[in-house]
């Protein structure tokens, strides 16, 4: 039987969604105040979930502790309270956008955690990405 286990996670970061080879006014037009020349910032919440058989020596499908500890390391620890264009060395040259953001978040965690089958990124109450393996 395969059993989903979930972890999630908060941080804050800041970003500027903008393409770089338009004017302001073409960014605006596309991206909205999230085009704001001086950024704007979210309180993200991460949804990462690992499927597998239970382990039937210690009753789990992974040890959440561990799984906190690789999310805490490989990503919160890169992104809480930073910019995600200036600051965040795995986003660098990428426009960040949520779906990107998630995106790089999915190729880092996927390596370190056998199993990884959901992420859920939640830019806000209202919107939020979802990859599916």
């Amino acid at each position: 039987m395969q059993v989903t286990i979930t972890r999630r996670m908060t941080f804050s970061a800041g970003h500027r969604i903008f393409n770089e080879n338009w004017d302001d006014a073409r960014n605006f037009e596309i991206f909205g105040p999230c085009s704001n020349p001086h950024g704007h910032g979210h309180n993200y919440a991460l949804e990462i979930s690992v499927t597998g058989p239970v382990d039937s020596e210690t009753g789990m499908v992974i040890n959440l502790k561990d799984m906190k500890s690789i999310i805490q390391e490989e990503i919160i620890d890169k992104v809480d309270h930073k910019s995600l264009n200036a600051d965040v060395p795995f986003m660098k040259g990428i426009n960040p956008t949520t779906e990107n953001l998630a995106h790089k978040i999915w190729e880092i965690l996927s390596k370190k955690l056998p199993g990884m089958s959901r992420l859920v990124l939640h830019e806000s109450e209202n919107n939020k990405v979802e990859i599916n393996r």
